[in-house]
């Protein structure tokens, strides 16, 4: 009998080891204005049992901080690992770019994991614009905000007609035209397609459907909206917070001297029956109420899509991510939404799950950036890290969750700012410095006259940071 040579055998077991351990893939869930309360983040009020059994399989990163309290500025991290400008826009800005200088701009998150064999899939708000496309009513297929990127960018709006009336709508179809108009806060009684998320996740789970019957590798992100205002979910999920007594709103005036406060324009503009937030409790208590309800709803979205992962079989050969894309204000400093330069703007949840996970459902209190997750991805899959990601992968966090952080750093069209494990340094754009010690009164008396050396230093860590090549 012949021989089979060393280098056979050896092509024989790589191509069996292919088969038998097929490159990982990618979930990544994204939710729109999801501040860190939840039971797994010590929210003990709160009902989100689907997100609180994936944290329970995975990493709980308290302390991930994004890169813009803004939804557009932070996605444009997300999706290139990279820090970027400010505006909403950004993701259109850099594929303007790509279009006036080819070859000029580094490659998205998905457009890599794509060269590298993934099949890619957007659904819902992932970029900026749901379904990822300019125009009047962000359906204009010829202006993308992300070229090159997905084999599909998908959103069916429902009864909503096009991506940017399920953006703002609420039951059963009702479109946002002039805010003053809608409700800042709803809850109908219904199904949950009722409200855009129903329909949207019903076509992120038909996605996950078709990827996990095709041989290669995916990489599938779901936008889930709620709890984006205005605050609309079903009936069902705001029940359970009907008698809950909700505890009191920390540091709940305006702060004095100059900060990135604002009168809070995106929820004021809506209807609120002629009721603020800020001097009537009882409505502030509404308020958060509704909010949790979307939370509530949101975290079924992700039990729905988490069930179908289970059902389909993929689930042991896949990373889940969920990730936030930004903290939302719930009185805090008197402010009723994001845009802030303070931690309840810029704190959200993100849990990393994968079969492999050393000491699942343990928390971490290191201090990490959404500009980590590209990197980590890479690192989870075994595809190469590119050269031009500017942050660093979580793996070791996920090895050794008591391990020590960094420094995240943040950006609004206010100012700068740096956290550090003590401090939060806010550096306006005339120079001015907001300085709190998170060990003596947090974010409520600005301390840097009395801390000028600290003050410096931080600076330069700022500016080191950002001007990271």
């Amino acid at each position: 009998m012949r021989a089979i040579s060393p280098f056979l055998l050896t092509l024989v077991f790589c191509s069996v080891s292919t088969a038998a351990f097929p490159p990982p893939n990618i979930l990544m869930i994204c939710v729109d204005d999801l501040r860190p309360e939840l039971q797994c983040f010590g929210v003990d009020y709160i009902h989100s049992p689907n997100i609180d059994a994936l944290a329970s399989r995975g990493r709980i990163f308290r302390r991930h901080y994004v890169q813009a309290p803004t939804c557009g500025a932070s996605r444009y991290t997300l999706l290139t690992g990279r820090y970027g400008p400010v505006s909403n826009h950004a993701l259109f800005q850099r594929a303007k770019q790509i279009q006036n200088q080819p070859g000029s701009v580094p490659a998205s998150m998905p457009a890599w994991f794509r060269q590298h064999g993934y099949t890619t899939v957007s659904v819902g708000k992932v970029s900026h614009h749901p379904g990822g496309c300019g125009g009047k009513d962000w359906n204009d297929s010829s202006e993308l905000e992300m070229p090159k990127s997905w084999d599909q960018h998908v959103l069916p709006p429902g009864d909503w007609q096009h991506p940017r009336g399920w953006m703002h709508g609420l039951a059963n179809g009702e479109i946002r035209s002039d805010a003053k108009n809608m409700d800042v806060f709803q809850s109908v009684e219904g199904l949950d397609a009722i409200y855009p998320d129903g329909v949207s996740v019903t076509e992120g789970v038909r996605q996950l459907q078709k990827l996990a019957e095709a041989e290669k590798p995916f990489f599938l992100a779901i936008g889930v909206l709620r709890p984006h205002l205005p605050f609309g979910a079903p009936a069902k999920y705001l029940r359970p917070y009907a008698n809950v007594k909700l505890p009191e709103i920390p540091h709940p005036k305006k702060p004095t001297g100059k900060t990135t406060w604002h009168g809070s324009g995106e929820f004021m503009k809506y209807n609120r029956w002629e009721r603020n937030p800020i001097d009537d409790s009882d409505f502030a208590t509404d308020v958060r109420k509704h909010y949790a309800a979307c939370v509530t709803y949101a975290d079924a979205s992700v039990g729905r899509i988490i069930k179908t992962l289970h059902e389909v079989g993929v689930e042991n050969n896949t990373v889940i991510v969920l990730w936030g894309d930004h903290g939302w204000h719930l009185g805090e400093h008197a402010v009723w939404g994001k845009h802030t330069l303070f931690e309840e703007s810029l704190r959200s949840p993100l849990i990393i799950a994968h079969p492999k996970i050393e000491m699942p459902g343990e928390a971490t209190e290191a201090i990490v950036e959404t500009l980590d997750v590209f990197p980590t991805l890479c690192e989870l899959t075994n595809v190469s890290v590119p050269e031009f990601v500017q942050g660093k992968s979580l793996q070791p966090f996920l090895k050794q969750p008591e391990k020590i952080g960094d420094v995240a750093v943040a950006y609004s069209s206010k100012g700068q700012t740096i956290r550090t494990d003590q401090y939060r340094l806010i550096v306006h754009a005339n120079g001015y410095a907001e300085l709190y010690d998170h060990k003596n009164q947090g974010e409520t008396k600005n301390v840097a006259d009395a801390h000028p050396g600290v003050v410096q230093e931080m600076m330069i860590r700022l500016h080191d940071r950002l001007d990271m090549p």
